[in-house]
C-alpha cells in the first residue's frame, strides 16, 4: 500500500505544478509601451491589461507635460473609449483609471499631453488578452 500512496503524493504533486503553470501563463503579463512623437516621450505601464478597468501609469520621459489623457480605438471592429484623464501623482507621472479596453484584442492607445511645448497626441498599438 505505501507505493501506492508514494504514487499517489507524486500524482499530486504533477496536478498542483501544473495548475500552478498553466494559472501563471494565462495571468497577462504587465504591458509597457513607449511612444515618441516631436515634442514628448512617454512610458505607458498598465499592470493588469484587461477589458474593463484598469490603471495606467504614464510617465513623460521626454518633454514637460501638463495634462494627460489617454482613449483608445479598435477600428476593426468600431470600438472608442470615452478620453481618461490622468492625475499628475509626481512631476512627469500621471495615473490614468477607467475602462480603456471594451474587450481584448489589439487596440491603437491615444496619448494626448499638452504643456508649454503644445498639444501634441501619441498613438502606440497595444495587445489586450481575454
Amino acid at each position: 500500500m505505501s507505493g501506492k500512496r508514494a504514487l499517489a503524493a507524486v500524482a499530486l504533486v504533477v496536478v498542483a505544478v501544473t495548475l500552478f503553470v498553466v494559472g501563471r501563463s494565462m495571468a497577462a503579463e504587465p504591458l509597457r509601451l513607449t511612444t515618441t512623437g516631436t515634442r514628448y516621450a512617454v512610458t505607458v505601464l498598465i499592470e493588469d491589461p484587461a477589458p474593463g478597468r484598469v490603471a495606467a501609469e504614464v510617465e513623460v520621459t521626454s518633454g514637460d507635460a501638463d495634462t494627460v489623457t489617454l482613449s483608445a480605438v479598435m477600428a476593426d471592429m468600431g470600438h472608442s473609449t470615452p478620453e481618461v484623464t490622468a492625475r499628475e501623482r509626481e512631476p512627469g507621472r500621471f495615473l490614468a483609471e477607467g475602462e480603456l479596453f471594451a474587450m481584448s484584442g489589439v487596440w491603437e492607445l491615444s496619448i494626448r499631453l499638452d504643456g508649454p511645448a503644445g498639444e501634441e497626441q501619441l498613438a502606440i498599438k497595444a495587445l489586450i488578452p481575454g
